[in-house]
C-alpha cells in the first residue's frame, strides 16, 4: 500500500489538550478507525512542523479521511504528503542502462546506498 507523510503543527487548542493528556497523539492514534489506512509510527520533531506521522493507506481517499480524523481530535493543522521510494524513481526513468538500475529491484518502501565501488 502507499506510503504517506503526514507533517503537523499544533492548533492552540491543541496545546491545551496536550497540556490536559500528554498521551493525547498516542491515544488518538490508537482510537482512530479510519478504514484502508493507518498511521504506523509517529515522531516529535524540531523545526517548521511539530510532529509528522507515517502513515498506509490505500488510496488519497483514505488518507484523506485520516488526516482530517487526526487534525480533529488532535487540533492539529496537517500537511499530508504522498511518499515515494527513493528506489522506485529510477524506475521512471527508461534511457538509463539495466547497471546503474541495479537497486531498483529494492524491495518496495526500503531503500538502501549502494555499495561503494572498489578503488
Amino acid at each position: 500500500m502507499p506510503l504517506y507523510f503526514l507533517m503537523g503543527n499544533i492548533t492552540e487548542n491543541g496545546q491545551t489538550r496536550l497540556r490536559e493528556n500528554p498521551d493525547l497523539l498516542v491515544d488518538s492514534v490508537r482510537d482512530c478507525e479510519c478504514e484502508g489506512a493507518e498511521i504506523l509510527t509517529q515522531y516529535a520533531v524540531l523545526g517548521r512542523y511539530d510532529f509528522v506521522m507515517l502513515a498506509e493507506a490505500r488510496d488519497n481517499d483514505a488518507v484523506a479521511r485520516l488526516s482530517l480524523e487526526m487534525s480533529y481530535r488532535v487540533g492539529m493543522h496537517i500537511e499530508t504528503l504522498p511518499a515515494i521510494a527513493v528506489n522506485q524513481l529510477s524506475e521512471l526513468d527508461s534511457d538509463d542502462d539495466d547497471e546503474s538500475r541495479a537497486y531498483a529491484d529494492a524491495p518496495q518502501g526500503e531503500w538502501r546506498l549502494p555499495d561503494a565501488e572498489p578503488d
